[in-house]
């Protein structure tokens, strides 16, 4: 397998597979592709891992794109300006991600939700108790919003990062959130009563854009419906 990631604020990668050759991505997923691509939709895993994946942001079928030729192309496309992201998951090796980053992958790269651990962490850490997992074997695109950066934590280095930033992080980094300190702060400091939480070691991807926040800059210019 060989890929091209390309485009600058709507990036998409494209992948060329030899014959028998496989990758898949939710559905809707792919942009264009080659003659010999064969594509199959299916639940991946059965029913139960299905409605796992959706609560994490992906849909209820994936599609799997296998090529029939030596060389056939298959791409996909963002769907924010941002970036995309390869990781290389091996055993022992595992990226949790935000919700909804999960581009496409290998056949060999599971798919899965992650929960954080603790209240806390689950109901003010910004992204929910229901994140992405990425194990197996295999290569897997993400796509992250904004700009990324990427920062290596030393063991028990902690990094406070603001609501929705966190792009993805190795699972040997550990998740959580902590409460702001000070009464000014919670009242004027716009960051909310918690701030979530990267402990080391491991690496960490920031974004610098989200959703959310992207949202609401774009909510005052939608039409309302009544007259202007």
């Amino acid at each position: 397998m060989r890929y091209k990631i390309f485009g600058d604020m709507m990036p998409a990668v494209t992948i060329q597979l030899d014959r028998g050759e496989s990758v898949y991505t939710q559905a809707g997923g792919m942009s264009w592709m080659t003659e010999g691509i064969q594509m199959d939709s299916n639940m991946r895993g059965g029913l139960g891992k299905a409605f796992g994946r959706m609560f994490s942001g992906e849909s209820l079928f994936m599609a799997t794109f296998t090529a029939t030729r030596q060389t056939d192309e298959v791409t996909f496309a963002a769907t924010m300006p941002g970036q995309i992201i390869k990781f290389n998951i091996h055993p022992g090796y595992e990226i949790i991600a935000q919700k909804g980053a999960f581009l496409c992958a290998e056949q060999s790269v599971q798919l899965s939700t992650f929960f954080t651990r603790g209240l806390k962490g689950g109901l003010f850490g910004g992204e929910g108790f229901i994140l992405q997992k990425y194990s197996g074997n295999g290569c897997v695109f993400c796509e992250m919003d904004g700009s990324v950066c990427e920062i290596d934590l030393a063991p028990g280095e902690l990094l406070r990062v603001d609501s929705g930033n966190i792009a993805a992080f190795e699972s040997s980094v550990q998740y959580s959130a902590e409460m702001v300190k000070g009464f000014k702060n919670i009242l004027f400091g716009g960051e909310g009563l918690f701030l979530s939480t990267l402990r080391g070691p491991g690496r960490v991807w920031l974004q610098t854009m989200t959703v959310s926040e992207l949202a609401k800059k774009i909510i005052p210019y939608v039409p309302t419906g009544g007259n202007s």
